[in-house]
């Protein structure tokens, strides 16, 4: 049993390892990249398609998702969502070699998106619920700390399994993890803290006191979400930002290996650098947006910590593009992922605090901006990088940097979606 008092933590720090599960199965197929193309006999582009098809069913099912974990909870979404990786996982490592390969195997990495769109907006249903506004910021970096972890261990984890036992292997480690973090989550987990019995008196008090009135108001009309000037803001900042973070999930392991002349081993050691940015990134930034928050109010802890990073992500990824050496090149993109990484708690905490007990639907729209962003440089970043070169790719990158630390400064995070404060 977790001590009475840290309940809500504990479930944050399973939050972390289904968020760390998560993107191990979704990175997994950019390290078995390069073999699974020689298998199938894919163009960088094909793969790029194959890339894309994850992320299309991921992007295309956050709203529905969102409004899932709003009606249904998110303890039983997310272990169904658990199961569904799993199956999906290990269909990926299952396809014969045949003529229509290629279109099976974008279905197949479509519906393990959709199926892994649940993740996030489900997490916030619980930030809402269970968290107190004052912690929400950390408890947002902590649950996104887990992107790096996950997608920091897959380089080593996946080239030591693909390497002794094959690319199919490694799809199958990565389904029995996945499988083993949904059953923990099912026995530890509960939608609200009356419902759990290890909730003592006083914690459950101290989470009451800090949530919002409209944690318990009426599911908003996706009308009124769709016409919210501050959703609209998230999302189109949230584009920007996935477009740039996805480089570094479905191209930065061939990029160093392929274009930086990095062996696979060596490939594999150093793409880590970014998600472990990452995952610094997004703990001290969720930490940051709570006392700058408490400090000097949510536009400065929130908004302007989250233009800051953005900003300051440009800066590195340009700056990465310039270098020579191989090895210096990629510590200056992993300051970018990092700096990338400190928005991102402020990004679902707006979206908590703003949309109430619709914190599932209105972050999934938002969440849909930053994976229809990954769609869009899976498959445009090889395109660029054929014509321009790979430079020409990641200065793309830094240039909507830019564009999505702009958006932050027009963001209201007083302003519930329903309207101001005052109204209600």
């Amino acid at each position: 049993m977790v001590p009475t008092g840290r309940v809500r933590w504990a479930l944050i720090a399973w939050l972390f390892v289904l968020s760390a599960v998560a993107y191990l199965d979704r990175v997994n197929i950019s390290i078995a990249g390069k073999l699974i193309a020689a298998e199938y006999g894919f163009t960088n582009q094909q793969l790029g398609w194959v890339f894309s098809s994850f992320v299309l069913g991921y992007a295309l099912f956050q709203a529905p998702s969102g409004r899932v974990a709003d009606r249904f909870g998110a303890r039983r979404a997310l272990t169904w969502a658990a199961i569904w990786w799993a199956a999906f996982s290990a269909l990926s490592a299952s396809l014969p070699a045949v003529p229509a390969i290629l279109p099976l195997l974008m279905v197949v990495r479509f519906a393990l998106g959709a199926g892994e769109s649940i993740v996030y907006p489900a997490s916030n249903r619980i930030v809402s619920r269970w968290i107190p506004g004052p912690e929400r910021g950390l408890a947002n970096g902590l649950i996104f700390m887990g992107v790096g972890v996950g997608a920091g261990i897959t380089p080593p984890l996946i080239t030591a399994v693909m390497l002794r036992y094959g690319w199919r292997a490694s799809f199958m480690v990565c389904a029995l993890i996945g499988l083993a973090a949904g059953a923990v989550w099912l026995v530890i987990s509960r939608d609200r803290p009356d419902e759990h019995p290890w909730v003592s008196e006083p914690e459950r008090a101290l989470i009451q006191a800090g949530l919002p009135a409209a944690v318990s108001s009426p599911p908003l009309p996706w009308r009124v979400i769709g016409t919210n000037r501050n959703v609209h803001l998230l999302t189109l900042s949230y584009f920007c930002y996935g477009y740039s973070a996805y480089i570094f999930f479905t191209w930065f392991f061939i990029y160093l290996n392929t274009v930086r002349g990095l062996d696979l081993k060596i490939s594999a050691v150093y793409s880590m650098l970014p998600f472990l940015a990452m995952a610094v990134g997004s703990g001290v930034g969720g930490l940051l947006s709570d006392r700058l928050s408490a400090r000097y109010g949510l536009r400065v802890g929130r908004c302007g910590l989250a233009a800051v990073g953005i900003g300051l992500a440009a800066i590195f990824i340009a700056a990465g593009t310039q270098v020579e050496s191989a090895r210096l090149a990629t510590f200056i993109l992993a300051g970018g992922a990092g700096s990338l990484y400190l928005a991102q708690s402020s990004f679902w905490s707006v979206s908590a605090d703003i949309a109430g007990s619709s914190a599932g639907a209105v972050s999934g729209v938002m969440n849909m901006g930053a994976q229809l962003g990954g769609v869009v440089t899976a498959s445009l970043t090889p395109w660029v990088a054929d014509r321009f070169g790979w430079t020409g790719s990641f200065l793309v990158a830094a240039g909507l940097c830019v564009a999505g630390a702009l958006a932050w400064l027009g963001v209201r995070p007083d302003e519930p979606v329903a309207g101001p404060l005052d109204e209600g």
